[in-house]
């Protein structure tokens, strides 16, 4: 893997992974970082990666990786006053809040599959767990989302 490629699919999953670290960190600062230190591991081990199809699995697995890591030294606390407030309100409220509350384990397969487009396959081997576990999670993360949503 030449330099060109990791840095051109670096940018083209940025968002993405943005995303995914957000979903676990809860902490713009701490996403940023989290994205920095799995981009630099990643670099190190570029020769990991055995088929260039599979870069955006194998740099997610990463980040998800660093982010389980920094939030288990739990190196962020921010004050509330430090909280920025959104700049834009999200397109349901309600919504957000649920998925909020969601359990992450529930809430990031939801996410990879619908927010990403990643397939349940794809998201199964991100996670490393079982393509039937995933079906699980989102379903339950959509019943649980349904029942939220309902009662309110």
């Amino acid at each position: 893997m030449d330099k060109n490629f990791f840095v051109r699919e670096l940018e083209a999953h940025s968002g993405m992974l943005y995303r995914v670290a957000w979903t676990i960190l809860r902490n713009d600062d701490a996403c940023q970082d989290a994205m920095q230190e799995a981009a630099l591991k990643a670099w190190e081990k570029r020769d990991s990666l055995r088929e260039a199809r599979y870069f955006r699995t194998w740099i997610t697995r990463i980040l998800i990786n660093t982010c389980y890591d920094t939030h288990r030294r739990g190196r962020r606390v921010v004050s509330l006053e430090e909280v920025p407030e959104p700049s834009a309100a999200p397109p349901d409220l309600t919504l957000s809040l649920a998925l909020q509350a969601l359990p992450e384990k529930l809430r990031l397969p939801l996410m990879l599959c619908y927010s990403e487009g990643m397939s349940y396959e794809e998201v199964a081997q991100t996670l490393r767990i079982p393509v039937t576990t995933v079906r699980g999670r989102i379903r339950r993360a959509k019943g649980a989302l349904r029942k939220e949503l309902n009662a309110e």
